[in-house]
């Protein structure tokens, strides 16, 4: 059952896809138009699950369950990523996504190839203080206290050296 994301307490588990590319306008309202009813219908064992979805930064897709009022199965789990994937593969979005996404100097989010990491900080592109999108996070609370992160106070850290969080 669907339940917008604002009235999702803030224990509800989340998930982050991560696209590929920014969302445009149209992009967010086709995936709104096809995460609702999916949601609507989303059930563990027959018992419906409440949840909800949000974009966000204009390259997040959340996707929340509240656990209080019934637990996700692995197959229910399984058919939400079917369904993210089938939105994705329909605007042309890859969901799964693993690149660092962070937000630039200037405000804009920009993304960040795994393999580049090393010298973008060789670089000063990336820095200790920068701030990182955390996929990381595990409900909407986390999404609330801890979504930007400064990339030393991440995984990320390991590249940085001598440096005290």
């Amino acid at each position: 059952m669907y339940l917008p994301f604002d009235q999702m307490p803030a224990s509800a588990r989340l998930w982050v896809y991560q696209a590929n590319r920014p969302l445009a306008a149209d992009d967010v309202a086709a995936i709104d138009a096809a995460i609702r009813p999916a949601l609507d219908t989303w059930a563990a064992h027959g018992h419906p699950l409440l949840a909800s979805a949000n974009v966000v930064d204009g390259r997040f897709l959340l996707l929340a369950v509240d656990e209080g009022a019934g637990l996700p199965s692995g197959c229910s789990i399984d058919s939400s990523v079917h369904t993210v994937q089938a939105i994705g593969q329909a605007l042309q979005v890859d969901f799964l996504d693993c690149a660092v996404v962070y937000r630039a100097a200037d405000g804009s989010v920009q993304t960040l190839p795994l393999g580049d990491v090393k010298a973008a900080v060789a670089e000063g592109l990336l820095t200790p203080e920068t701030l990182v999108f955390n996929t990381l996070i595990k409900t909407i609370a986390d999404f609330h206290t801890n979504w930007q992160l400064p990339a030393a106070s991440t995984w990320l850290k390991r590249y940085f050296k001598n440096v005290s969080v």
